[in-house]
């Protein structure tokens, strides 16, 4: 797939970039259609750019937001992408779709059910929340080359038949719920935003398009990658 590929300085700058052009995006939907549909994947550099977002005069009451991913943990755990994202939006009145991931939740501090019924029937109701398309997609890249929860070697990355699943093992301690492939290219546009020295050879590799890495496969009609000096591969 090609990318357009937008290289800014540094991590705040990526944050800045991205937020004015979600910002545009919302303007632009709004006034077309009247709402904006908008799923952002966990991390540091979506609530950067949504506290950016967040000082912007935009009509908020006309967003929605779903979590492309979420870690299996207790409602308030520091490991939930929810805690981010509850507080960079906690003064907008935009509208949140949490992942039901405190429903499989295991007997133990930090398990997660075995039960596939369960788990079935969350990622379910899950999916009957998302709408048919979204407006935007945030995704990241993982050094290890996973975006959302799609990680190297899970059997998370063959499900073609459900928009939402769960790791079938636990990546860095956590089983997680995560938008599938397929959910991921319902939308019209990807905004990637990549920070970090250490990303830069998973970069190079999705940018090349090499199926190792999970992040390659995603499709959409308009991809943007937003990354800054030390993540891209052709930067000095």
């Amino acid at each position: 797939m090609d990318h357009e590929q937008w290289v800014v300085e540094d991590a705040d700058g990526v944050a800045a970039t991205a937020a004015d052009h979600v910002a545009q995006e919302v303007r632009r939907v709004v006034d077309e259609r009247g709402a904006f549909t908008f799923a952002v994947s966990g991390g540091r550099s979506p609530w950067a750019m949504l506290t950016h977002l967040a000082h912007q005069d935009l009509p908020w009451e006309a967003v929605s937001i779903w979590q492309v991913d979420e870690r299996i943990a207790p409602a308030g755990d520091a490991d939930r992408n929810l805690v981010g994202l509850a507080d960079a939006v906690a003064a907008l009145p935009v509208t949140v779709h949490p992942m039901p991931v405190e429903e499989l939740l295991g007997d133990g501090p930090g398990d997660a059910t075995e039960d596939e019924g369960a788990i079935a029937a969350a990622c379910d109701a899950y999916a009957a929340s998302l709408p048919d398309r979204f407006d935007l997609i945030h995704l990241g890249i993982g050094p290890d080359g996973h975006t959302a929860s799609l990680v190297p070697g899970d059997e998370v990355l063959g499900v073609t038949d459900h928009a939402v699943a769960v790791t079938s093992t636990a990546y860095q301690g956590r089983r997680r719920m995560t938008l599938t492939y397929p959910a991921l290219g319902r939308t019209d546009q990807l905004l990637w935003l990549i920070t970090g020295e250490e990303k830069r050879e998973a970069l190079a590799g999705v940018l090349a398009g090499d199926p190792i890495y999970p992040a390659s496969k995603v499709e959409a009609p308009r991809s943007i990658i937003v990354a800054d000096r030390a993540a891209h591969p052709q930067q000095p």
